[in-house]
């Protein structure tokens, strides 16, 4: 898998993105002529019955760093979703900005309060996953100024997940889930939204156990 994720400033980036959506959220888009079929990845069995879909976005470039900056080449969100996909059988679908976001962490911040502030809905490049056959889905990204990324909604409004349990993971420099599960709770009023998991992104490439036990306590991985 390729790696990539953001923090934003302990304030800015660390919790980072979204105000109230008016929109209804994770119905089933009017007009979703194209969809595509993420790509399986290998690893232990989820439980008898499940089919789970792993999505999520990821920054690399500049980051925050224990109140400092770091250049990441894979992005801390992009490597708890690949200690995931080792730990269970999941099909993983990446989110993309059609227009990516900067390297800089600065002007990663500054678009980020644009996106809030004006309640965009980045597009996502490429098509989006067809979910119909998933009973759960594993949805990750970052916190950026305490909620996941604009980019996230954008996600959610156009994918139907109702009826789907969403177990969210996210990945923080200071605010831990921030807002997370508030925000999918109220985009996401027709599914189930489970346990959640966040990881302090300095910590990530070492969070192994923790994966693994937030799975064993969401019932996909049995040892």
């Amino acid at each position: 898998m390729n790696r990539r994720t953001l923090l934003k400033t302990p304030i800015a980036l660390g919790g980072a993105a979204l105000l109230g959506s008016q929109l209804a959220g994770c119905n089933p888009p009017e007009t979703s002529s194209e969809t595509s079929t993420p790509s399986p990845s290998r690893g232990t069995p989820a439980a008898p019955g499940s089919r789970v879909l792993l999505a999520y976005f990821s920054r690399a470039g500049e980051n925050y760093y224990y109140g400092d900056r770091t250049m990441l080449e894979v992005g801390n969100t992009e490597i708890v979703a690949g200690l995931i996909s080792s730990a269970i059988r999941v099909d993983t679908y990446r989110i993309e900005a059609a227009d990516p976001y900067p390297e800089s962490y600065e002007a990663t911040v500054e678009r980020n309060s644009r996106e809030q502030n004006s309640e965009a809905r980045p597009a996502i490049a490429g098509t989006l996953p067809d979910v119909a056959a998933y009973d759960a889905v594993l949805l990750g990204s970052g916190i950026w100024n305490v909620r996941p990324p604009m980019i996230m909604r954008t996600f959610v409004e156009n994918v139907d997940l109702s009826g789907k349990t969403i177990y969210p993971f996210v990945t923080y420099a200071v605010s831990g889930l921030g807002n997370t599960v508030d925000d999918y709770t109220r985009l996401c009023p027709r599914s189930t939204i489970g346990n959640a998991l966040a990881i302090r992104g300095e910590e990530a490439r070492n969070a192994g156990a923790e994966v693994a036990t937030w799975l064993r306590s969401i019932r996909l991985l049995s040892r």
